[in-house]
C-alpha cells in the first residue's frame, strides 16, 4: 500500500484573504475554488514544485467523530523544502510576505545565518497566524 499525502487543510478566518495571501504571495498555484451547496467552499492551492497542496475550506464540517475542528491560526510547522533558503526567503520578502532572517541552530541556540547542510531555515505566518518553515535542503527531492 503506498499512501502519499496531498492535502493538508490549512484553518484560515476568511477564505478570500487567504487565498490572495497564499497565491498572490506565496505564488502558490491556486488549483480548486469551489462553491460546493448554498454554505460549502473549498480552494486548493499548491506550492511551486510541490505534490503536496493545502485546501482551505468554509462551511464543510466533517463528521464530528472522526476530527476535531482547529482554528485558524493553529497550524504550526508545515516545511517547506527548498534549495536555497535565501533566495526563498528574498523572493518571499520581495512579494510582501513578512519573514523572518535566515537562521540555524548551533551550540548557542538559534543564529542568524546560513548554518551546515540540512541546518538554515526561515519563518513566516499567514494572515491568521498559521506558521510556515522553509528549510534549506541539499538537492531537490527527485535527486534525495
Amino acid at each position: 500500500m503506498e499512501y502519499t499525502l496531498e492535502v493538508v487543510i490549512v484553518p484560515v478566518s476568511d477564505l478570500d484573504r487567504a487565498k490572495d495571501f497564499y497565491a498572490e504571495k506565496c505564488g502558490f498555484t491556486a488549483d480548486v475554488d469551489m462553491q460546493m451547496g448554498q454554505s460549502a467552499r473549498v480552494v486548493q492551492l499548491t506550492p511551486p514544485g510541490s505534490r503536496c497542496s493545502i485546501a482551505l475550506t468554509q462551511g464543510m464540517a466533517p463528521p464530528a467523530q472522526w476530527v476535531t475542528p482547529t482554528e485558524p491560526g493553529a497550524l504550526q510547522g508545515l516545511q517547506l523544502c527548498v534549495v536555497d533558503v535565501e533566495a526563498a526567503r528574498e523572493e518571499l520578502a520581495g512579494r510582501g510576505v513578512e519573514v523572518s532572517p535566515v537562521m540555524h541552530l548551533g551550540e548557542k541556540g538559534w543564529t542568524e545565518g546560513k548554518g551546515d547542510t540540512w541546518n538554515s531555515w526561515a519563518y513566516f505566518k499567514d494572515p491568521d497566524g498559521n506558521g510556515w518553515v522553509l528549510q534549506e535542503v541539499p538537492a531537490p527531492l527527485a535527486e534525495r
